[in-house]
């Protein structure tokens, strides 16, 4: 076991703090990876902070990762030390289930998470990204491609992969009209997947601040979600709707714009349930409410291959962890455009 520096929360209280875990030694399938940037995601608070049930104190958060290979196991083919690598939000699964077999382990029940996860290697629970390094599965490491920078590609990782999934799996792309609901770490990317795909794109926004914003993303329109009359010249005109708002709120407004045979597809993740929608908007144009995770880790790696072919980033503000608290508490304010990226130097 190697020691190595971590920031990890020892209660749902704040602060967190600095905290020394252990690491295995790589093993033949192993890569060890420096950790140089990692993001900072909304699951990490909701976990910190006992929003979820079955959070393991202490919790080392972070599953945005960014960083250099630093050593490789006798059987690993894909990697080797130097190279650029990223981890995303799971770190094995069982690789034998249906959901293995078709590539989409982040349905699989047996997945274990990059944090806060029983660990089969140490028996205690996995650590995250808020450390100076991690070793994993190369199966489950990733390629980052050179055009992209570490600390801009680091929410791909979440971010990223939780938008592209959805409007990927739903055909999001030219001849279809795609609305994004919310403007926030989620939102901006897939407002900025929506346009890269070539679909119509048009935000949804309570926040008449974020127009501009929306439309230098990629947002062909920008829609203020508040005002009725803007909302009903669109209603019954969206093939997809792409809702990332992680707070509780009513979806019968964005499901009365859908035409028939439309789906929406939420991937915010509130503390407590949405409303329940009103079953007539449902069943008399035949739409469709879907929920979306992360994506397997070749569609990930496809995700990270196709930002780096178009030049696309999270927008990001650098922090050190030593402000780790003050993002939460900025973040719950969305006093972030769009995404905060931790520059783990500040740990040494």
């Amino acid at each position: 076991m190697t020691k190595t520096l971590a920031y990890a929360a020892h209660s749902a209280a704040p602060p967190l703090g600095r905290w020394e875990i252990e690491r295995r030694e790589p093993g033949p399938q192993d890569v060890q990876i420096e950790i140089t940037h990692c993001g900072v995601c909304h699951s990490d608070l909701h976990t910190v902070r006992g929003d979820w049930p079955g959070t393991v104190y202490p919790v080392v958060p972070g599953h945005e990762i960014i960083g250099r290979v630093t050593a490789v196991g006798s059987a690993v083919t894909k990697f080797k030390v130097g190279d650029s690598a990223g981890v995303g939000c799971m770190v094995d699964s069982c690789r034998t289930c249906a959901s293995c077999r078709d590539g989409l382990e982040q349905y699989c029940d047996g997945m274990i998470l990059t944090y806060n996860s029983p660990d089969k290697h140490t028996g205690g629970v996995t650590y995250g990204g808020y450390s100076g390094q991690i070793v994993v599965d190369e199966g489950f490491v990733l390629r980052v491609p050179g055009k992209l920078s570490p600390a801009g590609a680091a929410p791909l990782l979440c971010a990223g992969i939780t938008t592209y999934s959805p409007l990927r799996h739903w055909n999001a792309g030219q001849g279809k009209k795609v609305g994004i609901v919310g403007l926030g770490g989620l939102g901006h990317m897939g407002v900025k997947f929506a346009h890269a795909f070539g679909a119509q794109t048009v935000l949804f926004t309570t926040s008449p601040s974020k127009v501009k914003d929306g439309q230098e993303l990629g947002a062909d329109e920008v829609v203020i979600s508040r005002d009725a009359d803007a909302m009903h010249k669109q209603a019954a005109s969206f093939d997809f709707i792409l809702n990332t708002v992680a707070a509780p709120h009513n979806l019968d407004p964005f499901l009365s714009l859908l035409k028939r045979d439309g789906t929406m597809c939420l991937v915010g993740a509130p503390g407590v349930p949405h409303p329940s929608p009103a079953v007539f908007n449902l069943i008399f144009k035949r739409r469709a409410l879907a929920g979306s995770l992360i994506g397997g880790i070749a569609e990930t790696q496809e995700m990270l291959d196709f930002c780096g072919e178009h030049n696309i980033e999270s927008q990001i503000e650098i922090i050190p962890i030593q402000k780790i608290d003050e993002a939460y508490a900025r973040m719950l304010k969305s006093d972030v455009k769009y995404r905060f990226v931790i520059d783990m130097a500040s740990l040494k």
